[in-house]
């Protein structure tokens, strides 16, 4: 017969070498986080600071509780559907895309594997998810408000050129959502009533043919849509808009800081902040499906007086009051 003390010594027993290996489970859990972009491998070999910085933030140690898999394009688009299946057969636990070409391979590579994007232009109008607010399918993250950003871009720099009645726009052409931001673009010259010159680019050969088109019918102003490729040459951009006098307007503060003219948009690192706490959510048990995409927290005018200075421009003062940041 066993007695009560017994039976509870066994019971308790029982229960703990239940829960322990459940809990060591727990404790032990390492999360794969596949990073995919069409960017260029970075020298360190891993994925971008800020998103690396905000999980720390978020209390997850890298080599402890997350690792990363990283898969970069070189720009070559044609390679993405091979890493992203490269990814998937690593059986990692989580998907992070940066850019809409990349997020685009990543959800036709699995449709489990739940993926995180970033800088993937509209989502709902690329198909990468049913809505906002209820994206369904293993696909979230943060979302590019296109249409209201291109047009405010283009009155942004229609008021600091007003004169200006012929604007080049420079876009990856081989990106759906690039090339929906540019046709957003061209609806809000429209109703400024400003002709629209498209560059269209393809490969980094094709910046050649662009600036050569500028050469032949000079623009008033230019916009430059930013992807991997645009990037890629944005210095073959920058110089050529200083060395022609040529008003710019750009996407990214870093642009700007770079010696471009204006920018108008979202902060890379914010988003990736942004981003990180998606990848924290689905880490804690959040179906991907389940999480409404987000709108980045706050867009950025950024403004380089210096550079205004050398093309010979004078900011107004509205603008400069409005700037987040004027760089002298």
């Amino acid at each position: 017969m066993t007695d009560r003390r017994t039976f509870v010594g066994f019971a308790s027993a029982a229960l703990l070498g239940v829960a322990a290996p459940v809990a060591a489970q727990q404790a032990t859990k390492v999360w794969r986080i596949g990073y995919l972009g069409k960017a260029s491998r970075p020298p360190d070999g891993a994925p971008p600071a800020p998103l690396r910085r905000a999980l720390q933030a978020l209390g997850y140690v890298e080599g402890k509780d997350v690792v990363f898999e990283g898969r970069w394009a070189d720009v070559r688009s044609e390679r993405l559907p091979g890493l992203a299946a490269e990814l998937v057969a690593l059986k990692v636990d989580l998907l992070f895309c940066l850019g809409s070409e990349a997020a685009t391979a990543a959800k036709q590579a699995t449709a489990t594997i739940p993926i995180v994007v970033v800088n993937a232009g509209d989502v709902v109008e690329t198909g990468l998810i049913a809505s906002l607010a209820r994206p369904g399918g293993n696909v979230t993250g943060v979302n590019d408000q296109s249409a209201v950003l291109s047009a405010k871009r283009l009155e942004l720099l229609k008021e600091l050129v007003p004169a200006a009645a012929r604007i080049a726009v420079l876009w990856n052409a081989n990106d759906r959502a690039m090339t929906l931001r540019y046709r957003e673009i061209e609806r809000a010259a429209q109703a400024l009533r400003v002709r629209i010159d498209p560059l269209g680019v393809n490969e980094p050969d094709d910046f050649d043919t662009a600036l050569s088109a500028m050469d032949r019918a000079r623009p008033d102003a230019l916009m430059m849509v930013t992807d991997a490729l645009t990037v890629l040459n944005r210095q073959r951009v920058l110089d050529y808009a200083a060395k022609n006098r040529i008003p710019a307007m750009y996407e990214y503060g870093s642009l700007v800081e770079a010696g471009g003219l204006m920018s108008y948009g979202g902060n890379m690192e914010e988003n990736l902040k942004l981003a990180a706490e998606y990848v924290s959510r689905i880490i804690k048990g959040a179906k991907p499906g389940d999480l409404p995409v987000e709108q980045p927290n706050r867009y950025f005018l950024v403004i380089n007086l210096k550079t205004a200075k050398a093309l010979g421009l004078t900011i107004p003062q509205s603008l400069q009051l409005r700037a987040d940041q004027v760089i002298q």
